[in-house]
């Protein structure tokens, strides 16, 4: 296997670490991660939930959170519909148990047995004859045309939460929330997180600030002018922006664009007297401004603001200096009232901030499950769903779950979360049981929520019992088949595979093959219908693909690295035609054998406090993946033989100067002795873990690959 440290300028090591105050080793992992632009930095540096998106840059979040306002007022019916994996039970929990908390009539669906994916049009008919009134559809129904047409026939309403790619036509009339149809600056958030951004909506319009139109106005003198900068905000929002150069004398009020722009705008200014003596200089000791001075209210929560000037606050500024451009008096005006705005709404409103970090562990448990790559936004979610759950505050399901799993409540990672938490959950969509998921997550009743963790646990050992079966099945037939497909696709169809685990096979036959691999069944219960389910790698899009398949399935959809489809039996001949004449087309990029090493740390550094550095990068995830280091000359000081039946791993101790680590090597029973031995001085790639034994914390190398030093 190939070693790979990319080399990086210190130049450049240098500039990140003195730009952004951070350490010269982190800076090095930076820079060679490729996360040099400040507005990524910051997700890394950062952890403050103020610099997450707002929820009301979605351009229709008003209007759904409008019209969940009148279905309350009128006491409407509401349906909450979603999907039977991770993303779609903590989805329908968290929009539900929001909904309930406000005393609204609310019911929820999630596709058991084999139901299809998204809202049917059985779901639709059913919930209309029950006098029902509005449906929100969560990690679906943005493919849902048909569906959401008939429930408008039928005088129900829809809002679409979701965060799949979208067809070429969107549905309609509904209200629609997703990164992926608006221009939302970060497209790639899970459907749970879209589900948190409109609750968080919601509660924010129980704020005066609410759908208020307010002016921030700034004064500055230049040369021989003066500028005048506005910012139009709405709901947190900057909606629009106005610069004026003016000439005292020049031009009158009237005649500049700042009459026009100010009407009927609340007008806050910072330091009101400084402020009305620049205006008055500029326009004369007659005209009046009605202006409200924010600083004494925004100074009740950054005390630190209270008496400095705009220009002296931005070049304090924390958020300063992670944006590319210079930040302005008015950027920092903006910045301290979006500041103010949040810190106000959560001394109103106290109980949704112990809400928010429930919430957030169910948005940190989908971004996880859901694959959501580890940047932006999503390393907010997932620090913050960690660090509550690792206090002790676990919402109610999610710890009994993870007792059930034996999981210390002391520490979780992004790794136990990815690893364990979530397939149990989603082994009850698998298994045809999602119901009881999304139950354990609403359940009140402590004793309740106990046996149906032990349920979702017991799930789990039934799923890696399937997936072992459908493994003893289909891996010798995957590499056979791949001679149909120009090999290039994996593909099998097996009807004895449950339909659970057929996404778990096609990743694995994903990294046994390399290439995609398209796994199809057939549920016992609806035998004319065949449902499939497909992993990517190499640079093929799986929703892209699936899209040529359209006219052929009952449904299909999915992200860039997996999707999912079902199509009639009768059709299956020209599927699978189709198959191969697509495969013909697909353009394969180069596999990756390569080890990618973010460090070689030297011995002075090959301490338990390297765990520390660790806890920084994290959470690791997709597009984030656990740090790699290399060190050199390290000496094997003990080796052992491990595992059962088959003693087939290794359990070694490396002596790195004055430091002994223990050390992990997983399947690597056969290269002892024959590539390395006890005493020998190797070269080893690892990464870092915890290991928990009778209650003690220490630390741990998994070994990736070892060399003896020098070969």
């Amino acid at each position: 296997m190939t070693w790979d440290k990319k080399e990086v300028p210190a130049e450049l090591v240098k500039s990140i670490g003195k730009t952004y105050s951070c350490d010269l080793l982190s800076a090095s992992i930076l820079a060679r991660r490729g996360v040099t632009g400040g507005s990524d930095i910051l997700y890394y540096l950062e952890e403050d939930m103020r610099f997450q998106h707002s929820p009301f840059l979605f351009s229709q979040m008003e209007d759904a959170v409008e019209r969940l306002v009148h279905a309350k007022e009128e006491g409407e019916k509401v349906l909450v519909a979603g999907d039977r994996d991770v993303d779609g039970v903590t989805s329908t929990a968290l929009i539900v148990s929001e909904l309930r908390a406000l005393g609204m009539d609310v019911s929820w669906k999630v596709p058991t047995g084999s139901d299809a994916y998204g809202l049917t049009a059985d779901t639709v008919e059913k919930f209309a004859a029950d006098y029902g009134t509005l449906i929100i559809t969560v990690d679906c129904g943005i493919s849902n045309n048909k569906e959401i047409a008939r429930a408008a026939e039928l005088g129900v309403d829809v809002i679409v939460v979701d965060h799949h790619n979208p067809p070429s036509e969107l549905p309609e009339p509904c209200i629609i929330i997703n990164p992926k149809t608006d221009d939302y600056p970060f497209k790639d958030i899970s459907a749970c997180a879209v589900a948190y951004k409109l609750i968080s909506a919601l509660r924010f319009s129980r704020l005066e600030l609410y759908r208020a139109e307010i002016c921030l106005l700034n004064a500055r003198p230049l040369a021989d002018a003066w500028c005048v900068e506005c910012a139009k905000i709405v709901n947190g929002v900057k909606k629009d922006t106005l610069c004026e150069t003016i000439v005292p004398g020049v031009l009158s009020f009237e005649q500049t664009r700042l009459g026009g722009f100010l009407k009927g705008q609340q007008i806050f200014v910072w330091d009101a007297r400084e402020q009305t003596r620049h205006l008055q200089k500029i326009f004369g000791a007659n005209i009046e401004f009605n202006v409200y001075d924010i600083q004494n209210d925004v100074a009740k929560f950054i005390p630190s603001a209270a008496g400095m000037s705009l220009l002296r606050l931005k070049e304090v500024s924390r958020t300063a200096k992670y944006l590319d451009e210079p930040m302005s008096e008015l950027d920092c005006f903006c910045n301290l009232f979006f500041t103010f705005m949040q810190k106000h709404a959560a001394q109103t409103f106290p109980d949704s901030v112990e809400k928010d970090e429930l919430d957030l562990q169910l948005v940190m448990l989908a971004a996880l499950a859901d694959i959501m790559p580890m940047k932006n936004e999503n390393r907010l979610f997932v620090r913050h769903g960690l660090k509550s759950l690792n206090a002790g505050k676990a919402r109610a399901g999610l710890l009994e779950l993870a007792a059930c799993l034996g999981l210390s409540r002391a520490r979780m990672s992004s790794i136990d979360i990815s690893w364990k938490l979530a397939p149990a959950i989603n082994a009850a969509g698998r298994m045809g049981n999602a119901n009881v998921a999304v139950e354990l997550l609403l359940c009140e009743d402590t004793v309740q929520r106990g046996e149906l963790a032990k349920r979702l646990a017991e799930f789990r050992e039934s799923t890696k019992q399937l997936c072992a079966d459908a493994w003893d099945m289909a891996r010798g037939e995957a590499h056979k088949s791949m001679e149909s497909y120009e090999n290039k696709l994996a593909v099998i169809f097996d009807e004895r595979i449950h339909r659970g685990v057929s996404g778990i096979l096609a990743a694995r036959l994903v990294s046994a093959t390399t290439v995609p691999a398209i796994v199809i069944t057939s549920p016992p219960d609806t035998k004319d219908i065949a449902v499939g389910s497909m992993r990517t790698t190499r640079g093929i899009d799986a929703a892209a693909f699936l899209s040529n398949f359209g006219d052929l399935c009952i449904s299909y959809g999915g992200h860039a690295g997996a999707g999912g489809f079902s199509f009639e039996k009768t059709k299956a001949d020209e599927f699978f035609e189709r198959l191969k004449s697509m495969a013909k087309l697909i353009e394969l990029q180069e596999a990756d054998e390569r080890l990618i090493i973010d460090a070689e740390i030297p011995f002075d550094y090959m301490t338990p406090d390297l765990l520390q550095k660790v806890d920084c990068f994290e959470p690791y995830g997709n597009e984030n993946p656990e740090l790699r280091f290399l060190v050199k000359k390290a000496k094997i000081v003990s080796a052992d033989l491990i595992g059962k039946p088959e003693k087939i791993h290794l359990k070694l101790v490396l002596q790195c100067g004055k430091h002994k680590w223990p050390a992990l090597y997983w399947n690597a029973a056969e290269h002892y002795g024959n590539e390395f031995s006890l005493n020998d001085v190797v070269d080893a790639v690892f990464t870092v873990s915890r290991n928990y034994f009778n209650g003690t914390e220490r630390e741990q190398m998994i070994i990736a690959d070892i060399k003896r030093t020098g070969e």
